[in-house]
C-alpha cells in the first residue's frame, strides 16, 4: 500500500535522505549527551534515585497502567474499525443519501483534534444528561476520531482490488453484497493490514489523552507515581521507554507485514521449493 502514496526516490534523493538521516542522528546523539551530562551534574543519575525502579511494586503499578492503556486502545480500535468499515462502504455506495453523509463525517472528523472530542465528551455531554463512565470518556472520542482514518484506509484497500474480481463474483451469480463480503473485502483487508497496524500505533499513543479525564492509563499512572515518590524525571523516562518498546514493536510488525505484501515477497513465497 505504501508505494501507492509516493514515488520511489531516485539515487540523488536516496543520497540526500542518507545524509539528512546521518546529520539528524548526530544531532540527536549530541543532544542526548548534553542531557545526560546535565542530569549527572544535578544528581539525577545517582543510583538511589533509580533503585526504586528495580522493585516489583513499582513495575506492577506501571504495568497496571500499561494494561489499562492496552484495554482502552483495543476497545477503541475495535469500535473505530467497525465504524470505519461501515463508513468506507457508505462512501462507495451508489446511493447518494448514504454516500454524502459518510463522506461528510469522514472529511469533518478528520479535521477535528481528538483532544477536542475528549473535551466534548468530558464537559459538554454531561450538561445534557449524558455522563459516561470514566473508561468510555476516553474510548468514545478516540473511536469517533479514528473511525474516519480507518474509513479512508478501508476505502483505499477496496479500491485497490482489481475491478475484475467484483465482476467475476457478479458473473457467477453472487449479489453485490455477497461479492463485496466474500471476494473484495478479504483481499482488501490483507492489503491494508500494515496500514491498520500503523494507525493502531497512533491510536495507542492517543490513549495518553486519558490524562485529561483522569483515566488510569500509563501516562496518568506515571504522574501519580511521580507525585508519590518525587522522582519526576526518572518516572517519566521509564514511562517513555515503555511507550518506546511497545510502539516500536507494533511499528516493526507493520513493516514486516508491509514487506510480506510486496510483489517480490509474494513471488518468493509462491516459488516452489527445490528438491
Amino acid at each position: 500500500m505504501s508505494n501507492l502514496l509516493f514515488d520511489q526516490p531516485g539515487p540523488r534523493a536516496r543520497r540526500r535522505i542518507r545524509i539528512a538521516t546521518a546529520v539528524g542522528a548526530v544531532a540527536i546523539l549530541v543532544l542526548l549527551a548534553l542531557a545526560v551530562r546535565q542530569f549527572a551534574a544535578n544528581g539525577q543519575l545517582d543510583a538511589d534515585r533509580w533503585s526504586p525502579y528495580a522493585t516489583w511494586p513499582m513495575w506492577r503499578y506501571l504495568l497496571n497502567g500499561l494494561w489499562a492503556t492496552a484495554l482502552a486502545a483495543v476497545v477503541s480500535a475495535a469500535l473505530a474499525m467497525a465504524a470505519g468499515l461501515a463508513l468506507a462502504l457508505g462512501r462507495l455506495s451508489r446511493h447518494r443519501w448514504i454516500r454524502v453523509p459518510a463522506a461528510t463525517y469522514v472529511e469533518v472528523v478528520r479535521t477535528i483534534p481528538a483532544l477536542l472530542l475528549v473535551y466534548v465528551v468530558l464537559f459538554a455531554l454531561p450538561r445534557y444528561g449524558l455522563d459516561l463512565p470514566l473508561f468510555w470518556k476516553l474510548v468514545v472520542p478516540l473511536a469517533i476520531s479514528n473511525a474516519a482514518a480507518f474509513a479512508e484506509i478501508f476505502r483505499a484497500g477496496i479500491l485497490s482490488v482489481e475491478r475484475g474480481q467484483g465482476e467475476a463474483g457478479l458473473a457467477v451469480g453472487l449479489t453485490q453484497g455477497q461479492t463485496m463480503r466474500l471476494i473484495v473485502l478479504p483481499q482488501a483487508a490483507r492489503r491494508v493490514l500494515p496500514s491498520i497496524v500503523s494507525q493502531s500505533v497512533g491510536l495507542l499513543k492517543d490513549t495518553s489523552l486519558g490524562f485529561v479525564v483522569s483515566y488510569a492509563e500509563l501516562l496518568y499512572s506515571g504522574k501519580v507515581l511521580a507525585t508519590f515518590n518525587g522522582l519526576l524525571i526518572q518516572t517519566y523516562i521509564v514511562v517513555a521507554l515503555i511507550y518506546l518498546v511497545v510502539n516500536a514493536s507494533l511499528s516493526k510488525l507493520a513493516r514486516t507485514l508491509d514487506a510480506r505484501d510486496t510483489p517480490g515477497a509474494r513471488r518468493l513465497r509462491r516459488r516452489p521449493a527445490r528438491a
